[in-house]
């Protein structure tokens, strides 16, 4: 047995089965006839050399009663080769009389009616033995070309053996041909289904789709009737019904989950696969009860065999994968086996990536519906605040306006519109932060930058002189066009603008500049503020994202501003970038199409 399988798993058959398929049978049936024509022999037959030890004659020419009694019988081969050690060598064919025979003739072949008492010499006698084994290239036994019962009823003499062995070995050597063909044909096709199986699942996206899709690959490549699989849950257990190929769904009996659920781990962790079939005892922990439900199931839905294979990836066993094969079905091979081991494995893996893209799919969907979720938060304080708002800063200048006022009173007035006005402004920061999110493409038109900065450098000179700046614009002669929509081209300049007048020092300078690079309009704003250090260079875009400066603490703001500009600049297909050093200015570039 490979390495891929335990012999307490398997036992000998005592049944037989079809063997290959319907054109091997042919050639082979040809070979015997065409042998039969010339060799004046009235059974002649062809027998292969099964997995489990066992001879299956599977092409026989001779009389009905013989052709019922040995066509897909099985017989033990280590008895034959013993058997040959003492027969006499005619060349291709060994030749042992009825006198040194040892077999088992009632297990082992077929014995014609007649005398056997008084046999004279020289007569054929109907325990005679005359077979040509089957070798391959590598000295492996393929099977056995054996011939029976002469017409004239007489042992061959020497002319007639030597007449026989040129026929015999060019029909042996045509038996070979089609058996190492049938064995090669086996490898190309088990080959194949394990290609097509990882072919497949690399383009599944859930378990459930990778044993549906690899089914059919499967089920075709092993000439299986049907394909079983049953999932186990993070307990172990059987989860959910057993499925057939795709079909109806089909509740297992308990002792029949109980298997499952015991000998699936099992026989992953030993990397074995085993047959289950009424001549082959489940070994392991089942009893007698639960091996007889197991065998009645099967009989139930009228399977002969089933190979259990094991499915999963590293420790973890996922479930198992039955190949059926139904009554009169061929054996399961050991090439069958073990290519079955590695397609267990293969969709083992195949179904942890699944699980994994499943996983982080779902974990997607619960970041968007969050995000979803603070987009309409954020939208709907902003709305319901936007009002309230309107009538405190309303009133406010009512009550301003009142020259009975004391003084006391109207420093409350100022500090209710300090408070309402700083409130607002938050509030418009949200609002704008949900509109910036849209999905949807913008409705764009080439803007001029140049002007945008222009006229925004001017609404912040004032603001500038106050504060013992110098703001100045250094634009182009000609227009730069970016392809924008014109209020959110406003956006980001009045940000960038504001954020670098706000965070530079009495005495500093801040620069705007517009070029045109490429196919890009790019937008420059350079400062020499109080600058940001490496590790917040990475955070100025998200939202609410304050400085731990103190410099920038003592600043009002919401922390909006700058990711604000990072969601209108990429909403339009463009980036935006920052240079900075503390204590020495910051510059952010925005690159937006070109119009």
């Amino acid at each position: 047995m490979p390495e891929s399988h335990e012999s307490s798993d398997f036992v000998r058959p005592v049944r037989a089965s079809r063997w290959s398929d319907a054109q091997s049978r042919d050639a082979l049936q040809a070979i015997v006839e065409g042998v039969a024509e010339i060799s004046a022999f009235e059974v002649v037959g062809v027998s292969v050399v099964r997995e489990d030890g066992y001879l299956q004659i599977i092409a026989l020419v001779g009389p009905e009663e013989a052709r019922k009694e040995l066509l897909d019988s099985l017989a033990p081969v280590a008895p034959l080769l013993e058997q040959l050690e003492l027969a006499d060598d005619w060349g291709t064919l060994k030749y042992v009389p009825h006198d040194r025979l040892v077999l088992d003739l009632d297990q082992w072949g077929w014995v014609a009616a007649g005398d056997r008492e008084n046999v004279p010499p020289g007569r054929w006698h109907p325990e005679d033995l005359l077979v040509a084994p089957l070798y391959a290239d590598d000295g492996t036994l393929l099977g056995t070309l054996g011939v029976e019962l002469p017409r004239d009823g007489l042992v061959p003499g020497p002319e007639q053996r030597a007449a026989l062995d040129v026929h015999l070995r060019q029909a042996a050597r045509a038996a070979i041909t089609a058996l190492e063909r049938e064995r090669l044909a086996e490898r190309v096709r088990l080959a194949a289904a394990a290609a097509d199986v990882v072919r497949i699942a690399a383009g599944t996206h859930s378990p459930d789709e990778v044993l549906a899709e690899c089914g059919r690959a499967v089920t075709r490549g092993f000439r299986a009737e049907s394909l079983w699989v049953q999932r186990l849950g993070p307990d172990g257990r059987c989860q959910g019904p057993l499925l057939i190929d795709g079909g109806p769904a089909v509740r297992l009996p308990a002792g029949v989950r109980a298997l499952v659920a015991a000998q699936a781990p099992r026989a992953w962790e030993r990397q074995c696969v085993a047959v289950l079939a009424p001549e082959r005892p489940i070994h392991g922990t089942l009893g007698g009860d639960q091996h007889a439900e197991v065998i009645a199931f099967l009989a139930d839905l009228e399977v002969e065999s089933l190979l259990f294979v094991p499915v999963g990836a590293g420790r973890e066993c996922f479930g198992v994968m039955g190949l059926t094969r139904g009554r009169g079905g061929r054996e399961w091979s050991e090439e069958e086996s073990a290519t079955a081991l590695e397609i267990g494995r293969d969709l083992g893996r195949a179904i942890a990536n699944a699980r994994t893209l499943e996983r982080e799919h779902q974990l997607v969907e619960e970041l968007r519906a969050v995000a979803d979720y603070k987009e309409r938060l954020l939208a709907t304080v902003s709305h319901e605040m936007k009002n309230p708002l309107s009538a405190i800063l309303g009133y406010v200048e009512i009550l301003e306006a009142d020259p009975e006022l004391t003084e006391t009173a109207r420093a409350c007035v100022a500090a209710i519109e300090r408070g309402g006005s700083r409130l607002s402004e938050v509030v418009d920061d949200l609002l704008l932060l949900h509109e910036s999110a849209s999905t949807g493409a913008p409705v764009t038109e080439p803007v001029d930058l140049a002007h945008a900065v222009s006229d925004i450098v001017h609404l912040n000179d004032a603001v500038a002189t106050a504060r013992g700046l110098t703001l100045c614009a250094d634009l182009p002669g000609v227009p730069v066009l970016a392809l924008a929509e014109s209020r959110d081209v406003d956006h980001i300049v009045t940000n960038l603008v504001g954020n670098a007048v706000k965070y530079t020092p009495a005495g500093g300078t801040v620069t705007v500049a517009v070029a045109r690079v490429g196919d890009r309009a790019v937008l420059t704003c350079t400062d020499t503020g109080i600058g940001i250090s490496p590790e917040e260079q990475a955070h100025v875009f998200d939202e609410f994202f304050r400085s731990a400066d103190p410099s920038a603490v003592a600043q009002p703001g919401t922390g909006l501003g700058l990711a604000i500009v990072r969601r209108v600049v990429e909403r339009h297909g463009g980036r935006i970038e920052v240079e900075s050093e503390l204590g020495v200015g910051s510059t952010f570039r925005v690159f937006l199409p070109g119009g």
